[in-house]
């Protein structure tokens, strides 16, 4: 029976479509599978007559059974995508760190990274909020991408961000240490658990800075929302209208709040076991490293690449299915 003609399924049209959505997903899923298991049976039928003296049938096989192991590898990865909002949108925060201009040319060099990683996994995406350097780069960047699963492959990105490089923005091309700050957040529907009560909400507007069209910087279209017993402070301003910001900002606001309380009960296991650090710009995640050799090295799981144009370009797949792998492993 289709779920979508239940009687009274379409009555919360926006969990009718994350059902709908979660559905399309497994069901994707399972005929994925299904169709490595016919892949790899031909293949097993074309390997037992291939003619090993003829060049060409080895090459098909081998390019053939190349790709069944990618098909495989992707589609294995994906079983370790479930946690509770992996298969959520997900809404990326890039801040630049200490270092002034050269921080936050990081910080922008970071959200073309992502971008492009988002184009290459065909995930949509909307830069939401984006303040710009004084001299260049930006201070802060806010960008959500929606797509399935979006929120399980990139949150391996959360925490700090490390640069070392002859600065461009130095007179003696000296060589320089950056950082820049990347939260990611699961987008969160108004029923999924995350009840912000309005007494402890503080509201402000204002009129929007920046470059944008007629109507910007004329109406106080801006929105600020302080969250009073926890002190997170998040502000819109990139839409024309304030019920669009209003919108967007309650939207990163919820996320903010469930990674304060995911983080708070990850701090107190790690406190009862005696091994919890301090998160900070000391503890950098991944390193990145373009003189005097070329490194980009993830801390938490130590896998590597010299390839730093092509990280930098949006080829993160190494690094996110190590975390993956590595967040799957059973605690001792």
């Amino acid at each position: 029976m289709d779920a979508s003609s239940v009687e009274g399924f379409w009555n919360d049209r926006d969990k009718a479509e994350r059902i709908l959505k979660e559905l399309k997903y497994w069901s994707h899923l399972i005929e994925t599978w299904a169709k490595i298991g016919e892949k790899r049976k031909d293949l097993e039928e074309f390997g037992s007559v291939v003619n090993t003296e003829e060049k060409a049938e080895v090459q098909e096989y081998e390019k053939e059974l190349g790709a069944l192991e990618a098909d495989y590898k992707k589609a294995h990865l994906s079983l370790f995508l479930n946690g509770p909002y992996d298969k959520n949108d997900a809404i990326l925060v890039i801040s630049a760190g200490t270092g002034g201009v050269e921080a936050q040319d990081w910080a922008e060099m970071l959200l073309r990274m992502y971008l492009r990683y988002c184009e290459k996994k065909g995930f949509s995406f909307s830069i939401t909020e984006k303040q710009i350097g004084g001299e260049a780069g930006i201070k802060k960047a806010v960008l959500e991408v929606k797509g399935m699963l979006a929120y399980g492959y990139l949150k391996s990105e959360h925490g700090v961000h490390r640069l070392v490089r002859l600065s461009p923005f130095n007179a003696k091309n000296l060589r320089q240490t950056s950082f820049a700050l990347v939260e990611v957040l699961p987008v969160l529907a108004e029923d999924e658990g995350i009840v912000i009560d309005a007494k402890d909400l503080r509201v402000d507007t204002f009129r929007s800075s920046g470059p944008g069209g007629q109507n910007v910087n004329k109406t106080e279209s801006a929105v600020r929302f302080t969250h009073i017993p926890t002190g997170i402070v998040v502000a819109c301003q990139t839409e024309r209208s304030q019920i669009q910001n209003r919108i967007q900002g309650m939207a990163i606001l919820r996320a903010k709040l469930l990674h304060r309380l995911m983080e708070e009960k990850k701090e107190k296991v790690e406190e009862l076991k005696g091994g919890y650090k301090e998160a900070g710009f000391g503890n950098q995640i991944r390193s990145y490293t373009f003189q005097p050799y070329t490194l980009v090295k993830d801390h938490r799981t130590d896998a590597e690449t010299s390839q730093v144009h092509e990280v930098m370009d949006g080829d993160l797949d190494l690094f996110v299915e190590a975390y993956l792998l590595e967040t799957a492993k059973p605690k001792a």
